[in-house]
């Protein structure tokens, strides 16, 4: 099932070198980049917004946009780019957003989500998914869940990810938005069993493989977003948790060992070492010597010229023991 365990969409998060570095740690993970505007993706420098290493895939472009004509465009750039997914979010409830009328705000403009899909799927050969919450403010999660959902199935969407709460656009901030209203996620498992045959994968507040498990015995698929940013290690054992099979890398060195390269050739691209090992900071939670790897990150990652020395030299201060229980 491809769906079965992906990881969130992020801004600021889910960029290139971080999906790179998720990738090492499971061959199966769904990956997603950052949401990206219709107008980014049409009028931006296409090369720097979309360009993704041939490592991630399978990796989903996530769109943000309302106009049905932009977001078949933008869809049709991703598809040419090579993504193997297409997303709309009708979840960020961001003010920049709900004022370029994309993300949450969506979810009170149901018909509207559904012309952009029909558009999109008319467009590119790729799935074409949406992710959502469960509702917006006032909107009674009963009917605005089941309204937006069954318009967007109807336009053939090949899939639904659910945030299981609702977005307060009046008097919550976005930081706020991610924790205070509540996670509700029977409303998610009872949109699942009104529609057996479409693909739904919950969001929200999971924050280990054991929850992801018992989310699965509900719905088709489980999203992690903080988590596996946070907390990367716990995505050493997905394959083998999840999928039973073996991990690309079995510990956390191993990883970085099989990144380097990918890291040089960064650097003598231009990268700088901080856009990359900003990545980094929760690699080796809970292992002797990962607080002086994070310290020689922050002091000396961020300097002008700084190399791939940098990182070694940051790792070899880390004790070679794994975390205890890292699939908790």
């Amino acid at each position: 099932m491809k769906y079965k365990f992906s990881i969130a969409p992020m801004m600021d998060w889910t960029d290139r070198h971080c999906r790179v570095f998720h990738r090492l740690m499971s061959r199966r993970a769904r990956l997603y980049t950052e949401m990206l505007t219709t107008g980014a993706v049409i009028h931006g420098d296409r090369a720097r917004l979309l360009g993704f290493d041939a490592s991630e895939h399978p990796v989903a472009l996530q769109l943000g946009g309302s106009v049905p004509r932009d977001l078949a465009t933008a869809a049709t750039i991703g598809e040419e780019f090579g993504y193997d997914e297409i997303n709309l979010n009708v979840g960020c409830p961001s003010d920049r957003v709900k004022d370029g009328r994309f993300g949450a705000c969506l979810m009170a403009e149901p018909a509207l989500v559904a012309e952009g899909v029909a558009a999109m799927k008319r467009a590119v050969k790729v799935p074409v998914t949406v992710k959502c919450r469960i509702g917006i403010d006032d909107q009674d999660p009963e009917v605005a869940l089941d309204t937006l959902a069954r318009g967007v199935i109807a336009a053939g969407a090949d899939a639904l990810v659910v945030h299981a709460r609702k977005a307060w656009l009046n008097g919550l901030s976005p930081k706020e938005n991610r924790d205070i209203p509540p996670l509700d996620y029977d409303r998610v498992y009872r949109l699942k069993a009104a529609l057996p045959d479409v693909p739904v994968i919950i969001n929200g507040g999971i924050t280990s493989l054991a929850e992801a498990k018992q989310q699965l015995a509900h719905v088709d698929g489980v999203m992690l977003g903080r988590a596996a940013y946070q907390e990367p290690w716990r995505l050493l054992s997905v394959d083998s948790e999840l999928f039973g099979e073996a991990s690309p890398h079995a510990t956390m060195k191993d990883v970085f060992a099989a990144m380097l390269p990918y890291i040089e050739r960064q650097l003598a691209e231009g990268t700088r070492l901080h856009s990359i090992a900003r990545h980094f900071v929760g690699a080796f939670h809970g292992v002797p010597g990962a607080r002086a790897f994070r310290r020689h990150l922050a002091e000396n990652g961020v300097r002008p010229g700084a190399d791939i020395d940098v990182l070694r030299d940051a790792i070899a201060r880390v004790d070679d023991r794994a975390p205890a229980a890292v699939a908790a």
